[in-house]
């Protein structure tokens, strides 16, 4: 709140004393005063939050100003125009930044001496109202829509001259094993000592390198990256080592990437896609630390830092035989693993509101909205190709919803939309596409019917999706039960991030507290 704009609807009161501040300060709805020309005097916190806005940049404009209307019709100046109350009055707008609000509006007029001299006008947010009702009469019903605050200013691309574009404060995520695996990864980016690490396809496995490189002393020099599962074994050795001039036919004298890179970080991405005999001359190379072109004899000293990745546990590759033992200690002297997304759900949402705001300025968009359909999708869906592939949806989505609408289930990939939502748009089976386990324990529960030839009947009254969705119920309070209210537990048993699994209890109105002995 700004004193002078407040001192010019009270002139003949001091504004540090006027006693009803405080309280509307504290209020649990949004306020909001204005004078006879619609323009913000007063706008407490909790309207900040319901319009995603900072009330130091919104007192002193014009409501009409600030905010879109559906029908023009503005609650504030209907009550100026008219200088009578307007009670309950359902209201849809967006804001200046593109927030999409459904609030409920009771404006009062303030008066001096029978003149009006502004208004004073009580916000609740519709989606808050109907989540409170429905938590009483419908406990499993969801909010319509998931919105955003998504930034006004565009994004700046990112070069940062070393071959980078992305350091640690780039990188999103609170979940507990994604936030440890960050911090081994700064922790240790100063040291000379190889990294390897070791996620499924689209985790961020580049951008932890690129992050580590920038953290460390060698952030001034290059970082060179080169995927070994993209380029066959005839060639890649050439553009590993170097090449001399004839060696082959037609071969020149050539730096290799481990030459390029001399000072900088080498990041050599899926290793163990490197056939094994390549694998052996690379580890002469990280054993001797010098480097020797194809066809010359003459070996180069060369001061690199190396990190590798590889898509799946290095253990496990090395005992199919894809990754050599001998080569997995030299380069995993710290092997750091990153989870999956479908691990780190509590950071869901903070990735889907990146990548609105990346591709809506990107497409020259205003996309701020998701259905809480597509919420329950994303929240179940297994994510074989993970944050690379949420990025994807989000990308297509965008590219298909016009300014102000939100994404729903008709903007998202077959492959999801189809196999996912049963025709009530509920979900069924979020990871059949994949081919992969699902881990959603309403999917994995049987639901048994009579085999019996002689049972004519129908046996239950019930949707499937709604037979599931008290399966899972009655399963994740059997868990609760056994393990006395331990979300952990509960979840690690049942297959389960805990973020997942407190969704899914606040979805079916499970309490912890209920199972506390």
């Amino acid at each position: 709140m700004k004193p002078a704009a407040i001192h010019d609807l009270f002139p003949n009161i001091d504004p540090g004393s006027v006693p009803f501040l405080a309280i509307l300060d504290q209020f649990y709805m949004g306020v909001v005063i204005t004078d006879t020309v619609g323009k913000i005097l007063y706008f407490n916190d909790v309207q900040a939050r319901i319009d995603n806005l900072d009330p130091n940049d919104v007192i002193g404009q014009k409501v009409m100003d600030y905010y879109r209307v559906d029908d023009d019709v503005t609650p504030i100046m209907k009550c100026v125009e008219s200088g009578e109350i307007v009670d309950n009055f359902a209201c849809y707008y967006r804001t200046r930044l593109g927030k999409i609000v459904n609030s409920i509006h009771n404006v009062y007029p303030l008066y001096s001496h029978e003149t009006l001299i502004g208004t004073i006008c009580f916000v609740r947010d519709y989606s808050i109202t109907r989540e409170t009702f429905e938590t009483i009469s419908q406990p499993h019903a969801s909010r319509e829509l998931r919105t955003f605050n998504i930034p006004a200013t565009p994004a700046k691309s990112r070069d940062l001259g070393n071959g980078t574009r992305f350091s640690f404060k780039d990188i999103i995520g609170k979940s507990s094993e994604f936030v440890k695996a960050v911090e081994s990864a700064r922790t240790a980016s100063n040291s000379p000592s190889s990294i390897m690490l070791y996620g499924e396809t689209g985790t961020g496995k580049e951008l932890l390198a690129q992050s580590i490189h920038n953290k460390s002393a060698r952030k001034d020099k290059p970082f060179t990256a080169i995927n070994c599962a993209a380029i066959p074994e005839h060639l890649l050795e050439g553009i590993l080592f170097g090449t001399a001039k004839g060696a082959f036919t037609g071969a020149m004298d050539k730096q290799g990437l481990f030459e390029q890179a001399d000072g900088g970080t080498l990041f050599l991405d899926e290793i163990n896609s490197m056939s094994i005999g390549l694998q052996a001359k690379l580890l002469r190379v990280v054993q001797e630390r010098k480097v020797r072109r194809v066809g010359s004899l003459k070996e180069t000293d060369m001061d690199i830092r190396i990190i590798s990745s590889v898509n799946e546990d290095p253990h496990q590759a090395a005992e199919r035989g894809a990754l050599r033992y001998d080569l997995l200690y030299r380069l995993g002297v710290l092997i750091i693993r990153i989870p999956p997304l479908r691990e780190r759900m509590g950071d869901l949402e903070k990735l889907i509101r990146h990548f609105l705001y990346k591709y809506s300025v990107l497409l020259d968009r205003n996309i701020n909205a998701i259905s809480a359909d597509v919420m329950d999708i994303f929240h179940n869906y297994y994510w074989a190709g993970n944050v690379r592939e949420l990025e994807h949806v989000i990308e297509g989505a965008v590219n298909l919803v016009t300014d102000g609408e939100a994404i729903t289930i008709q903007h998202l990939p077959t492959h999801i939309s189809k196999t996912i939502v049963s025709p009530s748009n509920e979900v069924v089976s979020p990871s059949r596409q994949t081919g992969r386990r699902d881990v959603s324990p309403a999917n994995s529960l049987n639901v048994v019917f009579p085999t019996d030839s002689s049972v004519t009947a129908c046996p239950q009254d019930k949707s499937l999706a709604k037979i599931q969705a008290e399966n899972e119920s009655q399963t994740i309070r059997e868990m609760l039960t056994f393990y006395q209210g331990n979300v952990s537990r509960s979840a690690r048993k049942l297959g389960l991030s805990p973020q997942l699994l407190n969704y899914k209890m606040k979805k079916h109105d499970i309490r912890r507290s209920d199972f506390l002995v």
